[in-house]
């Protein structure tokens, strides 16, 4: 019999707007590979009448299967109301929004090629200072503006970009989709009942609940952190930098937001939790059994991942996930000033304002970006994919001058164990339209393996030319043999030798030279940053005069040196050994990540972070990584590396070869840079859009076996397939990389006159 889908009508405690429920028919539920997912979308109205007539037109189009496709839907809005409409072919076909886009319809970013204005990237790792670096350059004051806001651990999660210019002053903010958000809540809510299953306290249990795994969903910065908070003293938050001077009266001027309705809703969750965890869990456990210690562990994994699967079947567990979600966009309710714009579907998708009064912009803008304890339950951060203002942002210790910069700013490089890890595919993209990269490190430890990183990106995507380090906390560098701030320069930068040598080994000649060059000329020593620089302490004279230098510095990264006539042409043969190695190294570096392979000191991943990976490959719109799990950006930086080694190698000059270095350094930039946005389309296709269906498939996996079994999947027939190793025997997949690479390669050499022999 086929199957029927029927809608019915919802409204969460405390909203007037009814909402409909219902399993799509064509919408393939990701957490089963088949149709019928489940959606829940306001209907717009309060009234119970007109909702239920409206509920009945989307039955009768959810029981007329000639309406179950796109080419229907001009059918559909003739005899249906538009509402109905647009519910039912809503994510029929994957919708991305371009948010750079929706930024500038409201503020335009200026470029270097058609004004005199310069974007600059500021990168650093968590806790480094590029945040408080930012502040100084656009002259908040750090004592009574904080704005943005920074911490010593994670707090800068979303893109932050400002427009130092003339005039009042401007915000567009814009907002993760709401099925990303809701994904994420519903990750929260299976962990949460994970660990209610295995009898956590409420505090764990909550805490589950409101901070995500990877801590960019912090949903305690909207939700507050329950009823328990105010005896608690909360660790995770507890390192605000930010709490103290901040003003006290906003956290409860805020009263379109009531935090015991709140609280109390986080109680009868919890109280959810707890009961659907005592329903499934034991019925569960009794299914696959346990025989030994041995298959215990296999059942416990089997129990997490089973579990999840259920969860998500279960009305009791979407209705959890519905309140809470009705109780986040309440949140929205908080934006009294400035105009929001909502998507079809009634969610947020931006918010902008202008002002004249720069006191009330900063304390209204901080709601989107704040991670004041005191204001958690109010604040939207966590929702927010990017910020940007634009006003008369000036720092004081410029002589009264407005530098024409687009400052951006992100989230941190984190603090990576190996130099090796690649840079994420979004920040990749960044760093091709900026001007100057500026790198911030903590000069008292310098050169850790997150830097490194980062540099390697710059030189490999011909990038190195932008790059400008800033060396924090150069006030804190102290030692006997240290008398004077020349010395500390140079002890600060002798912690690169070591590192040059190895770039030098791993990346060519040309790397290490780039570099050496780089720390000679743009390397500058700030201390201080996080105070009033007004010239009162010696050392802060000394740091204004470095952030002077840094200005002039990046006013002039743009100028392009005359073009070199000399043009390298390479061997082909070569081209197949570069892509031989960055297909092997890629491999070996993910084989004893999925458990297929044993390798030194680089051990197997957790079966669930592998799971959570193949649900985000899987699932439109969810990214291509998960945490470190970057297989997309580890394809790209093993081609761009091992390319970036042939191209310092050519065949031979024509008409002949340049005698300064500085000439071919020009050259090997330009092929390196035209290359690299090439490398990444190409590792986003053959990793990804090609392979959705067999991602689904690893997702998919389940009951004994399966995380071994999602393992072979991966690696057998989407790496193996997306980067096979050229060998004697030739293959489809095997020529398909092949050819695709030198196709990439020669168009580059194309753009800059080189040639592929």
């Amino acid at each position: 019999m086929r199957k029927r889908f029927v809608a019915s009508l919802s409204r969460s405690q405390g909203r007037n707007a009814w909402a409909v429920i219902f399993r799509h028919p064509i919408r393939v539920d990701p957490n089963t590979g088949n149709g019928g997912l489940r959606v829940r979308q306001g209907l717009g109205t309060a009234d119970e009448a007109e909702a239920s007539d409206l509920k009945e037109q989307l039955n009768q189009l959810l029981a007329d299967e000639t309406f179950w496709s796109l080419p229907a839907r001009a059918e559909a809005e003739k005899r249906f109301h538009s509402r109905v409409v647009e519910i039912f072919y809503h994510g029929m076909e994957p919708e991305q929004s371009d948010f750079g886009a929706i930024r500038d319809s409201i503020i335009p970013l200026r470029t270097s090629a058609n004004s005199d204005y310069r974007r600059v990237l500021l990168l650093g790792t968590t806790g480094a200072g590029k945040t408080t670096l930012l502040r100084q350059l656009i002259g908040t004051d750090p004592a009574t503006e904080r704005f943005p806001s920074t911490s010593t651990a994670k707090t800068t999660v979303h893109e932050t970009e400002v427009l130092l210019a003339e005039g009042p002053y401007r915000t567009i903010v814009t907002f993760f989709p709401v099925d990303e958000v809701r994904e994420h809540l519903n990750e929260c809510i299976s962990e949460a009942v994970l660990s209610a299953y295995r009898g956590d306290s409420d505090d764990e249990v909550l805490r589950k609940l409101l901070m995500h795994v990877n801590q960019r969903f912090r949903f305690n910065y909207v939700l507050g952190n329950g009823p328990q908070s105010a005896d608690a003293d909360d660790d995770e938050d507890g390192d605000d930098e930010d709490d103290a001077g901040e003003p006290t009266d906003e956290a409860t001027a805020d009263s379109a937001i009531d935090l015991e309705a709140t609280n109390a809703l986080l109680t009868k969750t919890l109280a959810a939790l707890r009961a659907i965890a005592a329903s499934h869990g034991d019925l569960l456990k009794a299914e696959l059994g346990a025989i030994d210690e041995k298959d215990q562990r296999v059942v416990d994994e089997l129990f997490e991942e089973e579990l999840d699967r259920r969860l998500r079947e279960d009305e009791e567990f979407h209705r959890i996930s519905d309140d809470l979600m009705d109780e986040i966009e309440k949140r929205f309710d908080l934006l009294t000033v400035g105009t929001v714009r909502r998507n079809k579907q009634g969610w947020p998708q931006s918010w902008s304002w202008e002002t004249d009064d720069r006191a009330d912009f900063i304390k209204t803008v901080t709601r989107f970006s704040s991670n004041h304890a005191p204001r958690f339950g109010r604040l939207l951060t966590p929702l927010v994919n990017g910020v940007r203002v634009s006003g008369a942002f000036l720092p004081a210790w410029n002589g009264g001058q407005q530098p024409k910069l687009v400052l951006l700013d992100g989230e941190g490089l984190g603090h990576t164990p190996k130099s090796v890890a690649a840079i994420s595919t979004s920040l990749t993209r960044r760093i091709e339209s900026t001007d100057a990269i500026v790198l911030v490190d903590n000069a008292v430890q310098p050169m850790q393996a997150a830097p490194v990183a980062a540099m390697k990106e710059m030189i490999t995507s011909g990038s190195a030319s932008k790059l400008l380090l800033v060396f924090t906390h150069f006030d804190e560098v102290k030692g006997d043999n240290l008398p004077n701030a020349a010395a500390k320069e140079q002890h600060v930068l002798a912690s690169a030798e070591n590192v040059l040598a190895s770039i030098g080994e791993e990346l060519g000649p040309f790397a290490e030279r780039v570099l050496r060059l780089r720390l000679k000329e743009a390397c500058f020593f700030v201390g201080g940053i996080d105070e009033n620089l007004d010239g009162s302490k010696k050392a802060h004279k000394r740091t204004v005069a470095q952030l002077q230098a840094l200005l002039a510095a990046v006013d002039s990264i743009v100028e392009k040196p005359t073009p070199v006539e000399s043009k390298p042409v390479y061997d082909r043969m070569n081209l197949v050994l570069a892509v031989k190695n960055a297909a092997e190294s890629f491999h070996e570096a993910w084989w004893p990540r999925l458990g297929l392979a044993y390798k030194p000191g680089v051990g197997k991943e957790h079966w669930k972070r592998i799971w959570a990976l193949s649900r985000r490959l899987s699932t439109p719109g969810l990214g291509d990584e998960y945490d470190n799990l970057k297989p997309v950006a580890d394809l790209r930086k093993q081609l761009q590396d091992r390319l970036y080694v042939l191209l310092q190698n050519p065949l031979r000059w024509d008409p002949a070869e340049p005698t300064d270095d500085a000439h071919k350094q020009q050259v090997f930039d330009g092929l390196a840079n035209a290359l690299s946005a090439k490398i990444l389309n190409l590792a986003t296709r053959r990793v990804r859009a090609e392979q959705m269906s067999e991602w689904q498939s690893a997702f998919n996996q389940s009951g004994r076996g399966s995380s071994y079994a999602r393992a072979v999947i991966i690696g057998e027939r989407i790496y193996e397939r997306a980067a096979p190793i050229p060998d004697v025997t030739p293959s489809p997949d095997r020529n398909s990389f092949l050819h695709e690479v030198a196709s990439v390669v020669e168009a580059a050499c194309e753009e800059i006159g080189a040639k592929l022999a």
